[in-house]
C-alpha cells in the first residue's frame, strides 16, 4: 500500500511516465522553508531601508528640505522591493532549478508541466501570482487535499503538478567501471547533476542495462548521442578528460546521480 498518490502521464511521443505526487506534508514543509528564507530577505530589505531613510532624512533636514516626500518615495521603493522578492524568489528559483526552490530541493519535490516536461518561466510566474490567493483562508491547502492530482489554484491555472523527485535505488544490474566510479566524484563537483529529471535518468539506466544487446555500431552511435545530451543537461562545458569514452561518461553520470539522490528517491 502506497502512502502517496501516483499519476501516469503520456507524453506527445506516446511514452508513459509514472510520477509520485508530492503530498501535502512535503509541500507544506517546503513552503515553510521557503517562507522562512523570504522572511529573512525581507528583514534585510527592511533594515537597509530604515538605514537609508535615516541617513537621507538627516541630509534633507540639514539643507532645510522637507523629508515627507522623500519618506513616501522610500516607502514606495521598499514596497516594490518586497513584492519583487516575494514573487521573484519563487519564479527565479523554479525557473533556474527546473521546478525547485530551496524548500522543494530540501524536501526532494519539484514542479513539472502536466505533460511531464520541466516547468518554464511562464508556468512559474502564474503559480507565483496565484500564491497569495492560495494562502488566503488556506484555499490552496483544501484544493490539494480534495484534488485527485493534488493541485492548488496556481497549479490548475499554470497546468502544473508537484511531484517527488524520483530515481533508481539500486544499481546491482548496472555494471560500472572503476574509472567511472572515480570520475563520478569529480562530476558531482563540476556538473549540475540535479538538472536531470526522472525520465532522463530512466533513459540513461535503460541504455546501460540494454547496451550489451546492441550492435557495435548502434551502441557507439547511441552512447555518443546520449552523452552529448546529458553533458548539455548537466551544464558541463568540458569533460574532465578530453578523450573520455562516451560510455564511461554515461556510467559516471549514473553513479554521480545515485550518490547524490539514490538514498532519497524512489525507483520507477
Amino acid at each position: 500500500m502506497s502512502l502517496f498518490k501516483t499519476i501516469t502521464i503520456q507524453t506527445p511521443e506516446s511514452v508513459e511516465l509514472e510520477f509520485t505526487l508530492a503530498g501535502i506534508g512535503n509541500r507544506a514543509l517546503a513552503l515553510l522553508v521557503d517562507y522562512l528564507l523570504v522572511f529573512l530577505l525581507l528583514s534585510l530589505v527592511a533594515i537597509f531601508s530604515a538605514f537609508i531613510s535615516e541617513q537621507l532624512t538627516g541630509v534633507f533636514l540639514a539643507f532645510g528640505g522637507n523629508a515627507d516626500g522623500l519618506n513616501l518615495w522610500l516607502v514606495a521603493i521598499a514596497f516594490l522591493a518586497t513584492a519583487a522578492i516575494y514573487g521573484g524568489y519563487f519564479v527565479g528559483f523554479e525557473t533556474y532549478w527546473q521546478g525547485q526552490t530551496p524548500g522543494k530541493r530540501w524536501t526532494k519535490i519539484r514542479v513539472i508541466n502536466d505533460n511531464g516536461k520541466p516547468e518554464g518561466i511562464f508556468q512559474a510566474t502564474l503559480r507565483a501570482l496565484l500564491r497569495p490567493v492560495d494562502d488566503i483562508l488556506f484555499l490552496g491547502f483544501f484544493c490539494i487535499i480534495f484534488s485527485d492530482q493534488e493541485k492548488r489554484l496556481g497549479d490548475w491555472l499554470a497546468g502544473t503538478l508537484v511531484v517527488q523527485s524520483e530515481t533508481v535505488v539500486g544499481d546491482a544490474q548496472v555494471k560500472v567501471s572503476p574509472a567511472a566510479q572515480t570520475l563520478a566524484s569529480e562530476l558531482m563537483g563540476q556538473a549540475q547533476i540535479g538538472n536531470l529529471l526522472p525520465d532522463d535518468f530512466a533513459t540513461l539506466r535503460a541504455y546501460l542495462l540494454r547496451r550489451q544487446v546492441l550492435t557495435t555500431a548502434a551502441r557507439k552511435q547511441l552512447s555518443v548521442q546520449l552523452a552529448q545530451q546529458l553533458q548539455t543537461m548537466v551544464e558541463l562545458a568540458e569533460l574532465p578528460q578530453a578523450e573520455m569514452p562516451a560510455e564511461q561518461f554515461l556510467e559516471a553520470i549514473y553513479v554521480a546521480y545515485q550518490k547524490e539522490f539514490g538514498d532519497r528517491r524512489r525507483a520507477y
